[in-house]
C-alpha cells in the first residue's frame, strides 16, 4: 500500500485560496480514477476536485468551511501497490509545488524585487499567517515583524494580502500614511481595485440595524455565494459615485435580421443566436471609440485597459448571480460570439466555470430584460467603471421621419441604461458611450451575412 497526498490545485493566475464547501467521499470510501473528492469555492466559482489516482479516502485534512491555499495537502488516499516502478514513484511524489504569484505591475509604483523568497526569521514571532509572497515583499522593502503586524488586512480573517502591503507601501513612500493600528478582523475596510472581497463573513454594516421577527416569519441563512454578493455590492455603492443615463433605441432592423437567420444559423453551427452576442459586439464597438470607459481605478491612478474583456451577468438557478468574462471580445466575430456566450452561460448553469473565467473583466453586460423589465440602474462590477443593461424589447407606435413626411409605425423598442462611476466618468461621456451602442444597434444591417 502506499499514501499520495492530494493537493489542492492550481485554480487560476490570482486565486490563492479556496473554502472547502462539502466532501463528496467520506475516509473508507473506495475512489475510481477522476471521481470527484470534494466541493471547493473560490471567489465567485464552485468547482470540483477530482482524484488523480485511484484507492481509499484515508484522511480528510480540512473540515467543510475551512479555508485552503494553493498546494495544500487536503486529503490522504491510500493506493494500491504495483509493480511498476515508474507507476509506484509516482504514487509516492506529491504533486508539484505551484509557483508563487508574483505581484502585477501596477502603473506609477516601483516595482518590488520577488527573486529572494527566504523567510525572515522573525516571522516566527509573530502569531499572524504570511503568504509567502507577501513575506517576500516585507523583506525586500526591511519591514519589520511589528510594522506588518500593524497593517490592516482585507483578506479572509483579516489576512494581510499582496495589494494590502503594496498600497502600504506606496502611501509609506509618499508619506502620506502612518502605519495603521492593528483593528479587529470582523470589519475589514472596502479594499479598491479587487474585483471581489476575499472574506465569506457577513456583509459589513456600520451600524447594524435592529430586525424585529414574528413567529410565523422565516429566517433563512445566507448562502456563501449571496454572502460575497452582498458585501461586493456594498463596496460598490461606498466606493463609486453612481450616475445612470438611459436611451431608446429603435431595433426593428436587428430584430427582424435575428428572426430571418436564426434558423439557418442554428442548423449550420448548431448553436442558438440569441441578443446578446449582439449587444456585446455593439458594446465592444462603442469601447473602441471610447476607450476612457475601459478603464479602473487605483487610488488617483486611471489604468487604461488594453484588452476588451466583457463579463454578462448570468442569473443561476439559486437565484445567486455570477460573470463569466468574454476576454478579448472586440477580437471575435458574431459567430465567435455566439459560441463563447452559448458555452459560458451553459456552463455557469451547471457550476462547470473555472475561477479565471469570471476574472478580469474591464466592462460588464447585465440582460434586465430577460426577466421582463423595461430597464435597471445596475451596481458597477469593481473594479470596473461602467455595467450596460439592457431591456426588454417591447413594440410600441413610434414616429418615423420619412421622405414624404412623418408617420407612426409600430417598431421594436428597448431601453439602456449605464450606470457609470462619476469620479472618473463624467455625463458627456456616460452619454455619449451609450448612444453609441444604441447607434450600432439601430443601423444594424438587415442584409448582413454570418
Amino acid at each position: 500500500m502506499a499514501q499520495y497526498e492530494l493537493l489542492l490545485p492550481k485554480m487560476g493566475e490570482s486565486v490563492a485560496e479556496a473554502t472547502v464547501i462539502k466532501w463528496v467521499k467520506q475516509p473508507g470510501d473506495a475512489i475510481d480514477l477522476d471521481d470527484t473528492i470534494l466541493e471547493i469555492a473560490t471567489d465567485k466559482v464552485d468547482s470540483e476536485v477530482p482524484s488523480p489516482v485511484a484507492g481509499k479516502l484515508v484522511k480528510q485534512l480540512f473540515q467543510e468551511n475551512d479555508v485552503a491555499q494553493v498546494g495544500d495537502v487536503i486529503a490522504i488516499i491510500e493506493t494500491q501497490g504495483t509493480t511498476d516502478s515508474k507507476a509506484e514513484e509516482s504514487i509516492h511524489v506529491s504533486a508539484p509545488a505551484v509557483p508563487e504569484e508574483k505581484p502585477e505591475p501596477i502603473p506609477g509604483i516601483a516595482q518590488l524585487p520577488v527573486e529572494n523568497t527566504a523567510t525572515p526569521a522573525n516571522f516566527s514571532a509573530s502569531d499572524r499567517f504570511y503568504s509567502p509572497l507577501v513575506k517576500s515583499i516585507a523583506s525586500q522593502e526591511n519591514i519589520s515583524i511589528s510594522e506588518l503586524d500593524a497593517i490592516k488586512g482585507s483578506g479572509a480573517d483579516g489576512r494581510l494580502n499582496k495589494d494590502d502591503l503594496l498600497n502600504y507601501i506606496s502611501n509609506k513612500n509618499s508619506g502620506s500614511q502612518a502605519p495603521p493600528p492593528a483593528v479587529p478582523t470582523s470589519s475589514p475596510a472596502p479594499v479598491e481595485d479587487k474585483a471581489v472581497p476575499r472574506t465569506v463573513d457577513a456583509p459589513r454594516a456600520s451600524k447594524p440595524s435592529t430586525t424585529s421577527v414574528s413567529g410565523g416569519d422565516e429566517i433563512i441563512e445566507m448562502d456563501r455565494m449571496r454572502k460575497l454578493i452582498a458585501d461586493h455590492m456594498v463596496m460598490s455603492k461606498t466606493t463609486s459615485p453612481h450616475v445612470t443615463s438611459f436611451v431608446e433605441a429603435d431595433v426593428t432592423n436587428m430584430v427582424l435580421w435575428r428572426n430571418k437567420v436564426k434558423n439557418s444559423f442554428e442548423k449550420r453551427e448548431n448553436e442558438k443566436i440569441t441578443f446578446t452576442p449582439i449587444f456585446i459586439e455593439a458594446v465592444a464597438k462603442a469601447i473602441k471609440d471610447f476607450p476612457m470607459i475601459n478603464i479602473s481605478v487605483n487610488g488617483t491612478q486611471i489604468i487604461k485597459k488594453r484588452d476588451i474583456n466583457i463579463g454578462m451577468a448570468a442569473a443561476l438557478p439559486s437565484g445567486n448571480l455570477i460573470v463569466p468574462v468574454i476576454r478579448n471580445a472586440d477580437q471575435l466575430n458574431l459567430v465567435g460570439l455566439t459560441k463563447a456566450v452559448n458555452d459560458l452561460a451553459l456552463r455557469a448553469r451547471n457550476s462547470k466555470l473555472k475561477p479565471d473565467e469570471t476574472q478580469g473583466g474591464t466592462f460588464t453586460l447585465t440582460n434586465v430584460g430577460s426577466f421582463g423589465n423595461v430597464m435597471g440602474t445596475p451596481i458597477i462590477n469593481q473594479p470596473q467603471v461602467a455595467i450596460l443593461a439592457v431591456g426588454a424589447i417591447k413594440k410600441k407606435p413610434a414616429v418615423l421621419e420619412t421622405e414624404h413626411g412623418d408617420v407612426i409605425a409600430i417598431r421594436h423598442m428597448m431601453f439602456l441604461s449605464l450606470s457609470y462611476d462619476h469620479r472618473v466618468v463624467d455625463g458627456s461621456l456616460g452619454g455619449m458611450f451609450v448612444r453609441r451602442v444604441a447607434d450600432y444597434l439601430e443601423t444594424w444591417d438587415y442584409n448582413r451575412e454570418i
